[in-house]
């Protein structure tokens, strides 16, 4: 299948795999999708990306691939929030997540931001996403393990977390310090470890899914109906993108188009 997806902390090239053939690309930054979108591939799954340091991907270059006929889904991570803003556009969303952001229930970032490793090991995360923990304490509370007043202020401790920050230990001593009934946190632990609901990766499955059943089925390219505005914030996004791609173009004030 042409099919390009962006991965990371949240699925893995190799568990992808065995889903989607496809090629797995690491999490995007600001010009991957554009550059993946000039290969022509019939479809590109977003799931995971940069924030913060690192120059986050773009609405417009998805919106110029979008425009060159490729297909773009997002789910689980950077992509259900690139699919809720773009969804007027054409953009597909898949999953929980990308619904929650869809519908205004969620609508801050750090909901599925982490911190993790580098490629060379794996990108292993080393925070908790704020939309896995929630996750996992309306499963808890499901399945009686906590009552409401005890999910709703293990969510409120785990919110208050910087999202860096933010793990199940971390959430767990932050309750103990404020008192919570210690048999009662003592049952939820044992429900962590043998139940934590990992929404970003089952969210990112379905993306897989969806995708692999759509390119089956023939995926014509991508029509839309919207006007592709070259606009200067564009124009930079290019002329950084080709400079990357060949730093002697700086000297030579390059541009693309």
């Amino acid at each position: 299948m042409n099919v390009v997806i962006f991965a990371g902390p949240t699925l893995s090239a190799s568990e992808g795999a065995r889903v989607l053939d496809a090629t797995y690309l690491p999490p995007a930054a600001q010009g991957d999708l554009y550059r993946a979108a000039r290969g022509k591939p019939v479809a590109i799954g977003l799931i995971d990306g940069y924030f913060e340091r690192v120059p986050s991907v773009s609405h417009k270059e998805i919106l110029w691939a979008m425009k060159q006929g490729v297909h773009v889904f997002g789910a689980a991570s950077m992509g259900a929030l690139r699919a809720a803003e773009l969804a007027a556009f054409g953009m597909e969303g898949v999953g929980e997540i990308f619904q929650a952001f869809a519908s205004g229930a969620l609508e801050d970032d750090d909901e599925v931001a982490v911190v993790h490793a580098d490629a060379e090991d794996g990108y292993r995360p080393f925070s908790e996403a704020m939309v896995n923990l929630r996750a996992t304490l309306h499963a808890a509370r499901a399945a009686g393990i906590l009552d409401e007043d005890t999910r709703s202020t293990l969510e409120s401790f785990a919110k208050g977390l910087f999202h860096a920050d933010r793990s199940w230990p971390a959430l767990f001593q932050r309750a103990q310090e404020a008192g919570l009934d210690s048999a009662g946190l003592a049952a939820f632990r044992r429900f962590v470890t043998e139940h934590r609901v990992d929404q970003k990766r089952l969210d990112s499955l379905a993306l897989l899914h969806t995708l692999r059943a759509r390119v089956e089925a023939g995926l014509p390219p991508k029509e839309t109906r919207y006007a592709f505005s070259h606009t200067d914030a564009w124009e930079h996004i290019l002329r950084t993108i080709e400079i990357a791609l060949d730093p002697g173009r700086e000297g030579r004030g390059a541009t693309s188009s």
